[in-house]
């Protein structure tokens, strides 16, 4: 079982992560040959202020 784990901040609608979840699913059974039926997708929004780049937090 594939699971794809995608860490965000918040923003999308429903039907936006819905689109998502699709897309990455097509993306990653046709890319190597699994089963649609067994990948997994999480999306976790997480806060702007919980995330840094280059030593700098973004919120």
């Amino acid at each position: 079982m594939p699971l794809i784990q995608i860490s965000q901040t918040p923003g999308l609608s429903d039907e936006q992560k819905a689109e998502v979840i699709s897309a990455v699913t097509r993306a990653y059974a046709e890319s190597s040959g699994k089963n649609p039926s067994s990948v997994w997708v999480t999306i976790t929004e997480v806060p702007r202020e919980n995330w840094g780049v280059g030593g700098t937090p973004l919120g």
